[in-house]
């Protein structure tokens, strides 16, 4: 059975040309470059807590460094380095190339070099650091929404939570559907390029990793404000259309996995925006205002109120 460093060289040393010195020491050394900031942020991903122990590792290598670069996506850095740590029941060789393979085709993508980290044995479980790097001025905070604003969303919402429900037997998809939503679960695409581009423009943002409601009211707790979403305007997957009401709405609001942006901007940045979302190639829609006083109000297509019964994902909830 090959040693835990013979694991580390085969699958995870590979050169990092942008840091001093990377993987194989004590720990790596990064030089930043003059004037930016660096954006820290870790995410944990647990078998059967966060994906069933059988996903493919080829996705799950994917998605496990893509949460983290959707966190950078939603401050507006770019991303840098990272370091993944790895509990694993055991020394899989087949499962450790294609997660790594999987893990490094995105990271080469976005140009991040993987500089350390750690492997033991233990419950699978899965944790990247990921570090980037911003402008002081430009980086895009949960707490800087403003009355007035515009509040956007882009791509698709929904399509994640509604794969999760198939897998759980909850309704059966089409095959094409399946396809579609399975995908958009396993390998979410992190919106970097559009963080990047949002810069000087938005003023709040964060990634929906657990549900619109509950993230959005992130942003309105941080920044002391309340917000009218109108719920006709929400970019529903388009397999939601044919699923019972109340899943589709618990999809939608709060069904989490999207790794979708929403962010808030003045209204005179829609034009600019909307170039953004052109230039990036994702969607972008206008889907509420930010208002004074605290709060978030669901509003039908006629302007009235709708009761909120949807939660977020919760850690921590039953």
């Amino acid at each position: 059975m090959p040693s835990e460093f013979e694991l580390i060289a085969r699958h995870f040393t590979r050169p990092a040309a942008g840091a001093v010195l990377g993987v194989g020491d004590d720990a790596a050394l990064l030089a930043p470059s003059p004037g930016r900031h660096l954006v820290v942020s870790t995410d944990m991903l647990l078998a059967d807590r966060h994906f069933f122990a059988d996903t493919d590792p080829g996705g799950l290598g994917h998605k496990t460094l893509a949460v983290n670069l959707s966190d950078l996506a939603a401050m507006g850095a770019r991303p840098r380095w990272a370091t993944l740590a790895l509990a694993l029941p055991a020394a899989d060789e087949a499962w450790l190339d294609a997660f790594s393979r999987g893990f490094f085709a995105l990271a080469e993508r976005f140009r991040v070099d993987l500089v350390g980290g750690d492997t033991t044995r233990g419950p699978l479980a899965l944790s990247v650091t990921i570090l980037g790097e911003v402008a002081p001025a430009d980086a895009l905070r949960r707490d800087a929404a403003r009355p007035g604003d515009d509040i956007w969303v882009s791509g698709e919402l929904g399509g994640a939570a509604l794969g999760l429900a198939g897998l759980r037997g909850e309704l059966t998809l089409t095959a094409t559907d399946s396809v579609d939503c399975l995908a958009r679960l396993h390998r979410p695409e992190p919106r970097v390029d559009l963080g990047l581009a949002l810069t000087g423009l938005a003023h709040a943002a964060i990634d929906l990793s657990d549900g619109l409601l509950a993230d959005l009211g992130h942003i309105l707790a941080r920044s002391g404000v309340g917000a009218r979403v109108e719920l006709a305007r929400l970019p529903a997957h388009p397999a939601l259309a044919g699923v019972e009401t109340a899943l589709a709405r618990h999809c939608l609001l709060a069904g989490g996995d999207d790794y979708e942006l929403c962010f808030t901007a003045p209204p005179g940045c829609r034009p600019a925006i909307l170039d953004a979302g052109a230039a990036t190639g994702v969607a972008v829609t206008r889907i509420g205002r930010i208002e004074a006083g605290s709060g978030l109000s669901l509003l039908a297509a006629d302007g009235g109120a709708i009761a909120i019964e949807e939660r977020g994902y919760d850690h921590f909830g039953a």
